[in-house]
């Protein structure tokens, strides 16, 4: 038994002592023997999780600044219901013109008393009066006029009948609720009673003016004083008439 087991061991030495010497020798690098770390798959791994991060990072900050930035807010001003809506524009007047946007016609009728003193008679006639003004532009116009006045009884059971009617230039300021005006009228005359030798025609000049009282853009009241020259049995008289009433815009 115990030559057995000698003999194994002394095999078993001799099996290792060839091996030593079949191995070739390994030669020691005292260098950096680990392969250079850019080259390894280890590195692209890394590089590319490093992208991917970067990326991922940018793309989370761009949307938490997306998120935390100030939102951009469009606000309607809270008009009224009027001014929201545009307002359909009124109906403009016709016949109007000129910064005060002013009617051109006039129509006016009032009650007018004329002084007439004579060599033949004397009277003291009241009536009406009425004229028609066109404007041709804010301050001028043509006027046309008649009166028509009446006086107590004269010359037995005759009475007393004056009217003038003609035309001329009016002049107005049309700026203010107060109007005040010029007008000057050349035209005719007829008056009652017939005297004997004498027409009862003449010419008439007048020349005056007053203020008209603007109460709303369709209404005047007016106040007139005129000079009155006629030419009645073959003179001249100088008569001074008043007048006041009511004027029509259109």
């Amino acid at each position: 038994m115990k030559r057995l087991l000698l003999a194994a061991l002394l095999l078993g030495t001799v099996s290792a002592a060839r091996a030593q010497i079949s191995a070739p020798p390994v030669t020691i690098d005292s260098g950096n023997v680990a392969q250079e770390f850019s080259g390894t798959s280890a590195a692209k791994a890394n590089l590319l999780s490093d992208l991917v991060s970067n990326d991922a990072f940018s793309s989370a900050a761009a949307k938490s600044a997306n998120a935390f930035a100030s939102p951009v807010i469009v606000t309607a001003l809270a008009l009224p219901l009027d001014a929201a809506e545009p307002a359909s524009p009124s109906p403009r007047p016709r016949f109007v013109y000129g910064s005060r946007d002013d009617y051109r016609w006039e129509l006016g009728l009032g009650v007018a008393w004329l002084r007439f003193r004579s060599s033949v008679f004397d009277a003291s006639a009241v009536g009406v009066n009425s004229s028609l003004i066109y404007y041709t532009n804010e301050w001028f116009g043509v006027e046309g006029n008649f009166t028509a006045v009446f006086a107590p009884t004269i010359f037995q059971n005759e009475h007393v009948k004056i009217a003038t009617y003609g035309a001329g230039p009016k002049v107005a300021w049309r700026r203010k609720q107060w109007e005040p005006w010029l007008h000057g009228i050349f035209g005719g005359a007829h008056e009652q009673p017939q005297v004997v030798g004498q027409s009862r025609n003449s010419y008439v000049i007048k020349a005056g003016g007053g203020a008209d009282y603007r109460w709303n853009p369709r209404i005047s009241f007016r106040l007139e004083g005129d000079y009155v020259r006629t030419g009645f049995f073959s003179q001249s008289q100088n008569d001074f008439q008043l007048s006041g009433g009511i004027v029509f815009h259109f």
